[in-house]
């Protein structure tokens, strides 16, 4: 992807990362409310579903089911994972801050993103470790210890 393309996406994978980082306060105000993290993680996962679900409607997407048969056990438990995400957020905003919470998540999505991008893991286009992208990495880990004192 070059050119404009590439900035768009950029842009919008940006604004995606921003609506991450508002949802963790919000999750963590409504956990208030539900009684837990893990309450409020269902609530936003419900609403969510059901937002999927709309959008799905209106584009009228339907899935490939036999291509979907055909998946390895992995491809089933993204879901698994944003659960460990939502959660972790919910919890972690009222005990370290919006802030010091999508920091440490962002260094850990990189930090595991060098290790994937590596291998080429699950399918990911191979891209090996080198120091430019170890450097930026530690600029963010050094983000965080920046954000915690702060």
């Amino acid at each position: 992807m070059n050119g404009w393309a590439a900035y768009a996406a950029m842009i919008l994978v940006t604004l995606a990362g921003a609506a991450t980082a508002l949802q963790a306060p919000i999750n963590a105000r409504l956990a208030t409310a539900v009684g837990s993290a893990v309450n409020a993680a269902l609530v936003s996962f419900a609403v969510g579903t059901i937002a999927l679900i709309g959008l799905a409607l209106i584009l009228q997407v339907r899935p490939d089911m036999a291509a979907a048969r055909t998946l390895p056990w992995y491809a089933w438990i993204g879901g698994l994972c944003g659960v460990i995400f939502v959660i972790a957020a919910t919890w972690g905003v009222p005990r370290l801050g919006v802030a010091m919470t999508i920091t440490l998540m962002v260094a850990g999505q990189l930090l595991l993103g060098l290790v994937l991008d590596h291998f080429g893991a699950f399918g990911a286009p191979r891209q090996p470790v080198n120091l430019t992208r170890m450097v930026g990495v530690a600029l963010v880990i050094g983000g965080v210890l920046l954000v915690r004192r702060g």
